[in-house]
């Protein structure tokens, strides 16, 4: 009787699995879910009837058994990779992984992107959004843009600029208090609370020594937490950039002239050693670096 093989699919998701250490990378890279990717290592397992990872957590390791069987795939998918093919024609298509903040993405990448696209049709951009001070890995990404204060060992970090932070209100909100002509006066508001602009280091600016709000609204999305001042919950700290637009419509106001010159968060363009990077990927850094020195 004929051996049944395993499925091709299963082979190529094992491959890609054992090479990442991860079943999400893997899946990103064929394209599909990392629950469809897990499914592919079960059918495996089954038609073996042995196990090939370990899992543990987020992380998988192969076991003795799934490394020995891992040499036997890739020659396999080699082979067939490598089998020529006269009438296909193979395209390599350029690309480049960014990982961006969700309020950057918005208010000052999108808007920029197209003069890189149109310089560059040849590339493929693909950008995902990350939580910044809390997803800190460079492993799906060609290049980061990271909002914190520029502490990431073993990578290469260039700080992209730098703006002040100033109180902005919503016009219906300061309706409710009492005039604010001083910080102090401050004291009347509800501040809204985010990890991503705290308000202690502008409180020292403005000669207040009170300590950093522990209640309230808090909100860890720069968006967000303009969103929120917008709709009256609150007074708020954030940057011109991203608030330029409800500041010329109205829907929010400068309150005070008093600003925190280098708060203690900036943006900062992150990728791997200098040696790692693929000319796409370097002709990307580039752009970065010269768009955002002009902000």
């Amino acid at each position: 009787m004929a051996t049944r093989l395993p499925p091709v699919h299963a082979l190529s998701a094992f491959e890609a699995a054992a090479r990442h250490s991860s079943f999400a990378v893997a899946a990103e890279e064929l394209c599909i879910t990392p629950s469809a990717l897990s499914h592919r290592i079960r059918l495996l397992e089954e038609h073996l009837c042995e196990r090939v990872f370990v899992r543990e957590g987020r992380s998988v390791t192969l076991t003795e058994f799934g490394r020995r069987y891992l040499d036997v795939v890739r020659v396999a998918l080699r082979t067939l990779s490598d089998f020529p093919l006269p009438n296909k024609v193979t395209q390599s298509q350029l690309r480049v992984k960014v990982t961006v903040p969700p309020t950057f993405a918005r208010y000052m990448f999108m808007p920029r992107l197209a003069s890189f696209t149109d310089a560059h049709p040849e590339i493929e951009i693909e950008v995902y959004l990350f939580v910044p001070l809390y997803d800190l890995s460079l492993s799906e990404s060609d290049v980061e843009i990271r909002f914190g204060a520029g502490e990431y060992p073993n990578l290469v970090t260039k700080k992209l600029f730098i703006e002040p932070s100033f109180v902005v209100a919503s016009p219906a909100y300061l309706k409710t208090l009492p005039p604010i002509q001083s910080p102090a006066d401050l004291r009347h508001a509800r501040l809204l609370r985010s990890a991503l602009e705290p308000w202690q280091p502008w409180f020292e600016v403005a000669g207040l020594d009170w300590p950093e709000p522990t209640t309230g609204l808090r909100v860890d999305d720069l968006g967000l937490l303009l969103e929120a001042v917008k709709h009256g919950h609150g007074i708020g700290l954030t940057r011109q950039q991203f608030a330029q637009d409800m500041i010329s419509k109205g829907e929010v106001v400068r309150v005070l002239d008093t600003q925190l010159a280098t708060p203690p968060h900036a943006y900062y363009l992150v990728h791997e050693a200098q040696a790692n990077i693929r000319p796409e990927v370097q002709l990307f850094i580039d752009w970065m670096q010269a768009t955002y020195q002009q902000v």
